[in-house]
């Protein structure tokens, strides 16, 4: 079963302003924000709007719990080293990386970019290979050199696998008043290749590194709520079809209900830690012990720093960080435009995927348990359409289904990190770019958006900016 959001603009708690003669012709209605609608992550919200707004821990963490979030924090932040060296604790990287610590990809807790030139050093955009065959798990597998993701950095004597080459082609979007957005449409090459060609079956996906705020929050929603929230036959007609994607539990040896990743790939933040230490710095940890490799390079000859290289201990710290990054507070909520906003987002059916309101259940650290969120997400799988098809499968999802994304913080991105590139690329320069981008079951949505009027879309992205 599939919760439905019925449109608003009516029926929004409304505050009635009369003038002192009272007549119809001096009516006005002011819509008014819901209570408490402003605490994003419930007690996990936070009030700073500065450039550092994705950085703080929960302020209902225990002093203990704050001792383990700066430990965490600590080996998110370092660099690791090539193996042997006098921090033993922290050497190992390679011998094929992309990013040297997790910090460089989510610089200040928060979001990668395209490159702005071909040959800029990485900010997060990598770009994972994988095949249509599938191995016992269901897992995709790799390409049979290059593996399951594209390395572009490499230590001292080890050749980098290549280069990443993008190049953007125009497209127009046209709305109904007549008035015309640029998008720009991707193109990816990987060049230089130093260990040959890849396979001609093997598909390219780029991803872009995602803000770190309330993943332990999105960890805590129930599976049954997830459940109900999808509708994989579309049984009630409405065009949106979500379904959850079931994954790989490497810890527990089942398949649970995938969350995180721009494909809900993986099931839990410890494993979504753990795969992140392995393909993006090479670090092997107890859940993932094989090392970042190829069949050109000798391995077993490379030093390594220790195995694993990241303890158990260690990874819980970085995952215990990671699931307790608060969530910044709502801006502007209360004001009328943004109200407005709000009502039409509504309208339009946005809000069939992005949810606005969840509850979370129990989760082990307590801080997380029993919140009233807003994240704007039900976590599942959408049909996105062909523009944005990476044609690439991730366990249940297909080559243009893509997990919806939670919106919280949106608003904060340009502050954080200095640019405004959405979607799973960042092909996307603006919130307005991002919404024309979507298709397949977003479509009728996106349609309904491009006939608004011009202070209409202009109350949807200033809703959307204060989230």
């Amino acid at each position: 079963m599939k919760i439905s959001i019925k449109p608003i603009s009516f029926i929004l708690n409304s505050l009635l302003l009369f003038s002192s003669c009272n007549t119809d012709e001096n009516l006005y209605i002011a819509l008014a924000a819901e209570q408490g609608e402003e605490f994003s992550g419930g007690e996990n919200t936070s009030f700073n709007f500065s450039p550092e707004a994705f950085g703080f821990a929960a302020p209902n963490l225990s002093f203990d719990q704050r001792i383990t979030f700066g430990v965490g924090n600590s080996f998110f932040n370092q660099s690791w080293v090539t193996a042997p060296a006098s921090t033993t604790a922290r050497d190992g990287l390679g011998p094929l990386f992309n990013a040297r610590n997790c910090s460089a990809c989510h610089f200040k807790d928060g979001r990668g970019r395209p490159p702005l030139f071909n040959g800029e050093e990485s900010k997060g955009l990598l770009v994972r290979l994988n095949l249509v065959q599938t191995d016992e798990n269901g897992e995709s597998l790799g390409d049979p050199i290059y593996g399951k993701q594209f390395q572009d950095r490499a230590i001292l004597g080890i050749q980098a696998e290549g280069k990443l080459s993008i190049t953007y082609t125009p497209i127009i979007s046209t709305y109904a008043d007549g008035s015309t957005v640029t998008l720009q449409k991707p193109t990816y090459q990987l060049i230089d290749l130093a260990y040959g060609p890849l396979s001609g079956n093997t598909n390219k996906s780029p991803r872009i590194a995602n803000q770190m705020i309330g993943l332990g929050l999105l960890d805590a929603i129930p599976e049954s709520t997830l459940i109900a929230l999808a509708d994989p036959a579309d049984t009630d007609g409405d065009g949106v079809s979500g379904k959850p994607n079931y994954v790989y539990d490497y810890e527990s040896n089942t398949m649970s209900i995938g969350r995180f990743g721009w494909k809900a790939n993986q099931p839990n933040l410890k494993q979504q830690v753990a795969a992140a230490f392995a393909g993006d710095l090479g670090i092997t940890s107890p859940l993932f012990e094989s090392e970042n490799c190829n069949p050109w390079i000798q391995c077993e000859e490379i030093p390594h720093g220790g195995s694993p290289e990241i303890s158990d201990e260690d990874l819980f710290s970085v995952a215990f960080y990671s699931s307790t990054l608060a969530v910044p507070a709502r801006r502007n909520f209360d004001e009328q435009d943004v109200l407005k906003g709000k009502a039409l987002f509504n309208e339009i059916n946005c809000a069939s995927c992005h949810i606005p309101k969840i509850e979370t259940g129990f989760h082990i650290i307590a801080a997380l348990s029993n919140q009233i969120i807003r994240p704007y997400t039900d976590l599942l799988l959408h049909d996105m359409g062909e523009n944005l098809a990476d044609n690439a499968n991730d366990f249940d999802a297909n080559g243009k289904e893509w997990r919806t994304q939670p919106l919280w913080g949106i608003g904060l991105i340009e502050t954080v990190n200095g640019h405004t590139n959405l979607l799973h690329d960042g092909r996307a320069r603006s919130i307005e770019e991002a919404i024309l981008w979507h298709g397949g079951e977003a479509t009728a949505s996106a349609d309904k958006f491009k006939e608004l009027s011009l202070n209409e879309r202009i109350s949807v992205l200033k809703f959307l900016k204060s989230l």
